[in-house]
């Protein structure tokens, strides 16, 4: 089923109508409603004002206290996964100012210990050094680019907080993306074997030439097991279904089995990074 980012935007308000519309076509009151599912009446209120996000558990605790029928229950729960599912558009962002998105991405690396990154196409602003960090925020609005790359550079920090643990994988599109002159992207690929020997890093990275067999690839983050974003051209999706957090996660693994890690990540970086220096 293909979903479009307005879709994404209006399934909250719709399922919070359409939870709130069953339960008076059952005749029920929200407290008669909270007694069957075993829940307070303050959060089926929440849920129905469209004030707080229900889990999937939490919708099909609902249906059955409604005791909606198969196919009304298929349909909500259809719309309750997209609800899951959040677009952040890139003119969206922009308009807010990008300092918004480095300040919302602090506080997920703030509030998560565990880190598994993908990345397809371009290195990571996490990863990157001064020069890619400017050449990569190049497109931004001008007043906002400074403040934008003091931001991503800061967030480095969180690198070397040994409470947390992070996972990279890097195709080697990605590392060799030739967003900077080769003499600076020499120096990055230096930065990225430089953090391989870093005990709460795990970098590794894939050769053109592997085959893999998940179909076509993108760029997506996982923070714990309870949210995972993917990013496009256009935008990022937020996923906090946890089926399509844990599907993700099973990929990532399938990636790693292909990658390379210690030695033999730092033999291959170095390899591209004199290929850059000739």
């Amino acid at each position: 089923m293909a979903i479009e980012p307005d879709q994404l935007d209006q399934s909250g308000r719709e399922l919070a109508a359409m939870l709130k519309q069953l339960r008076k076509q059952a005749g029920l009151s929200g407290v008669r409603l909270a007694a069957r599912c075993n829940m307070s009446q303050s959060k089926i209120s929440r849920i129905e004002g469209n004030k707080s996000r229900p889990s999937l558990l939490d919708v099909e605790q609902l249906l059955r206290g409604l005791e909606s029928s198969p196919a009304i229950a298929a349909e909500v729960m259809a719309l309750a996964r997209i609800a899951q599912t959040e677009w952040q558009g890139g003119r969206a962002l922009r308009r807010k100012g990008i300092d918004k998105k480095q300040v919302q991405l602090a506080g997920l690396e703030a509030s998560s210990s565990t880190f598994r990154y993908f990345l397809l196409s371009m290195v990571t602003g996490l990863l990157a050094t001064p020069e890619y960090v400017s050449a990569s925020l190049a497109q931004a609005p001008p007043e906002q680019q400074a403040k934008a790359v003091a931001m991503k550079l800061d967030r480095q920090r969180v690198l070397f907080d040994r409470s947390k643990h992070f996972t990279f994988i890097l195709t080697e599109q990605a590392v060799r993306y030739p967003l900077i002159p080769p003499d600076e992207l020499a120096i990055q690929i230096d930065r990225l074997a430089s953090l391989t020997h870093q005990p709460n890093v795990r970098l590794g990275v894939i050769p053109r030439g592997v085959q893999f067999t998940s179909g076509a690839l993108n760029t997506f983050t996982i923070y714990d097991e309870a949210l995972a974003t993917a990013e496009l051209d256009l935008g990022a999706i937020a996923f906090r279904d946890s089926r399509d957090v844990h599907d993700l996660i099973r990929r990532f693994s399938q990636y790693e089995e292909h990658a390379l890690f210690g030695e033999q990540a730092r033999e291959q970086l170095a390899a591209w990074a004199a290929y850059c220096r000739r």
